[in-house]
């Protein structure tokens, strides 16, 4: 309770702003990490991430990772699961484990008389994790009735489907999560490798905010991670993209088609992402001004939300979008898709929509530093895009930076309405798999 007053009372205390002062913190150990100093309250927020994440899974043992995250902390050294729920509770600390594609994610929150105490915790659960075979099988369990609720669920099927059509057998082409049958099988020996190929010293990111020290942090993440392996598994391979245009439908009795849609996407670190990454809000970005919000929504009534987005990833880059629809306007609305990524291929956007992107994009920029954990998410996020540490004060201005005619030439090599490939699931009028 203490924790999570603190934390509310913090959104108050500071200042929401982008202008964030970041140290780049190097431990006595080595470990590198950036923070930002905060001490108007006692409370800080930890960052950590693991690159790899689920894609590390080897072949035979897809959804290893996912298991394993679930259960650090379900147990670590002297403890079982309930004694080391009540230790984390009786220091009013927060931690939570969350895989991903790309990395595994670990944050904590605590108060700084706890500190020392909360640390000591949290590394009995990255290092010395117990893997008991009571927690596996619940926590299979919970697993396996994820799965079978994703099983039935129009949105997850699309997006299961896609990914396996764009990248086979590549581990972004099946679910993290693994498959039934392959989470069922699962060892102990299995859970505990996964364990040793994902955390490890060679692939950790790290911030902190809050109030906390450069020095402090140094000692702490030495403590905290020091006795973490050196080096995890080899990262996967590349994963082309090997899905064309066109449409598979997967038969699904529901009254609403849900679709996910896409194609090849652009690099972080290429020179043209902000003008991809304005096309992009100006095209179908989420917000109710997009073009594809007006024409399928607005306009026509056809759906009740629409959205794309950039996902350039470690291994591969895509550019996505979803929706769904009745049964009996699905096939209007992807005509409708399949026109305004034509439009703006072939026109780019107006001046006013540029500049009222650019307004909404660098107007709520400042609002995501509300707060010390969305700070150190932002933080751990940034290195990870291997962004320089002055990035919140400088990104506005390359949003500012973006003119017409880039946005224009962007669109013209990013935007391949014949490459974009539509999944469908449901029982839609007029449209068929063509491929």
């Amino acid at each position: 309770m203490m924790l999570r007053l603190a934390a509310a009372l913090i959104l108050f205390a500071l200042p929401v702003r982008a202008d964030v002062q970041i140290q780049d913190v190097t431990s006595p150990g080595g470990i590198r990490a950036w923070l930002v100093e905060s001490h108007e309250l006692p409370f800080t927020a930890l960052e950590i991430r693991f690159r790899g994440g689920t894609s590390l899974d080897p072949e035979g043992a897809r959804g290893a990772v996912n298991l394993m995250t679930g259960l650090i902390e379900e147990g670590a050294g002297d403890l079982d699961a309930q004694g080391f729920a009540r230790a984390r509770d009786a220091l009013a600390a927060s931690f939570s484990f969350r895989p991903s594609a790309d990395a595994v994610a670990v944050s904590a929150e605590f108060l700084t008389e706890n500190r020392d105490a909360a640390t000591d915790l949290l590394r009995l659960a990255l290092v010395s994790p117990r893997f008991d075979a009571e927690a596996i099988e619940r926590v299979r369990g919970q697993v396996l009735s994820g799965l079978a609720s994703d099983a039935k669920d129009p949105t997850s099927i699309s997006g299961r489907v896609f990914d396996e059509q764009a990248f086979g057998a590549h581990p972004y082409g099946s679910q993290g999560e693994g498959t039934p049958e392959s989470v069922r099988a699962l060892t102990r020996e299995q859970i505990v490798a996964a364990h040793k190929a994902a955390l490890a010293r060679d692939r950790i990111y790290v911030a902190a905010a809050g109030d906390i020290t450069a020095a402090e942090l140094g000692t702490l993440l030495d403590r905290l991670l020091g006795d973490l392996p050196a080096e995890g598994a080899p990262m996967p391979g590349r994963a082309e993209w090997r899905v064309g245009g066109g449409v598979t439908v997967v038969d699904f009795p529901t009254p609403q088609s849900a679709v996910r849609f896409g194609h090849a996407g652009i690099k972080r670190d290429d020179p043209d992402f902000f003008p991809a990454y304005v096309l992009n809000e100006i095209l179908g970005g989420g917000g109710f001004g997009s073009r594809l919000m007006t024409e399928v929504r607005e306009k026509r009534g056809l759906t009740y939300g629409i959205g794309t987005y950039l996902a350039p990833m470690d291994h591969a880059e895509l550019m996505m979008g979803h929706f769904a629809s009745a049964n009996a306007t699905v096939a209007e609305a992807i005509g409708i898709v399949r026109e305004e990524w034509r439009r703006a291929a072939a026109e780019g956007v107006t001046a006013e929509e540029l500049a009222a992107t650019k307004t909404y994009l660098t107007g709520s920029y400042p609002l995501r530093f509300d707060g010390n954990g969305p700070i150190a998410s932002i933080l751990v996020g940034m290195q990870m895009e291997d962004l320089p540490i002055d990035y919140p004060t400088t990104r506005n201005a390359k949003i500012e930076a973006v003119t017409l005619e880039d946005v224009k030439r962007v669109a013209a090599w990013l935007l391949k309405p014949d490459a974009l490939h539509f999944v469908v699931v449901g029982q839609p009028e007029g449209v068929e798999s063509d491929g």
